[in-house]
């Protein structure tokens, strides 16, 4: 039996100078976009120069149910404005053995936003968190 290749996969997220974050379930935001500058030759009317110009990239939301690794997200951001330095964080793709199944290195980490979950006894949904990371672009994919 070939098993699905996408269904059960997790993802780890390190960072440069301070280690894991721990594992996540999801990763949204892994994305570039150019803007495209168009030139139009004179006594070429029949075709358009399309230039690449800058890349952009939306910031990167990982969410993840509170589990014990919840406390070095925190102690991550709690150092954050402490010391002024931009790192280099790997957002690692592993399959239910653990093994990697792509990586990239995003250059660039600072962090937007952290969201702790909605504590409601009355509710019967996981408690989750996110986490949003701003980013100058990411290196690729490893495999």
């Amino acid at each position: 039996m070939i098993a699905e290749p996408a269904l059960t996969l997790f993802f780890t997220v390190t960072i440069d100078g301070y280690g894991t974050l721990g594992n996540w379930s999801k990763c949204e935001g892994l994305t570039v976009e150019y803007d495209v500058h168009e030139y139009n030759e004179g006594g070429l009317n029949s075709y358009v120069h399309r230039l690449p110009g800058r890349a952009k990239y939306q910031n990167i939301k990982l969410t993840r149910p509170l589990d014990p690794d919840s406390s070095k997200v925190a102690e991550w951001l709690s150092g954050v404005g402490t010391t002024f330095g931009r790192e280099t964080a790997e957002i690692a793709v592993l399959d239910p053995s653990g093994a990697v199944v792509a990586s990239w290195s995003i250059i660039d980490v600072v962090p937007v936003r952290w969201t702790g979950p909605s504590l409601d006894i009355d509710a019967s949904s996981v408690a989750t968190e996110s986490l949003e990371l701003a980013h100058n672009g990411f290196l690729g994919m490893g495999l």
